[in-house]
């Protein structure tokens, strides 16, 4: 479990290898991954939108931004949480994800990011590793 809190947002992130996705004759890994966010502060906050960094073992690196996450833009309330499962394909054995989230303070209007802490997609199937 990979962990970052930022203002009383935490993140949690959990990466599975999932064999039955991949194919590593035809170069393609993929990996499953849950995502905690938890509101430890003391407002609300809403997740807008997201920004990943992917980095592959060959030196590649990828940038996903969007609205929400798997289709929601969650309101968290104080102590609250929110979880969902995503999935990343690689075409190496070996990578990286890292990421912020752009939350929102209904109260206020504020905007802020929060961080996504980096965690490792590392195949069973290889030894060559990203990090």
């Amino acid at each position: 479990m990979y962990e970052a809190e930022t203002e009383g947002v935490v993140v949690r992130a959990a990466p599975t290898f999932l064999p039955q996705e991949s194919d590593p004759d035809a170069g393609r890994w993929f990996w499953a991954y849950t995502i905690e966010i938890e509101n430890r502060s003391a407002r609300p906050v809403r997740l807008l939108t997201r920004h990943w960094r992917i980095a592959e073992a060959t030196g590649v690196t990828h940038a996903v931004d969007g609205d929400g996450v798997v289709g929601k833009q969650p309101l968290l309330r104080p102590g609250e949480a929110f979880q969902y499962t995503s999935g990343c394909p690689l075409n190496a054995p070996s990578g990286m994800m890292q990421g912020i989230y752009r939350m929102l303070e209904p109260e206020t209007g504020r905007i802020f990011e929060v961080e996504i802490p980096a965690f490792a997609l590392d195949s069973p199937l290889s030894t060559q590793r990203a990090n």
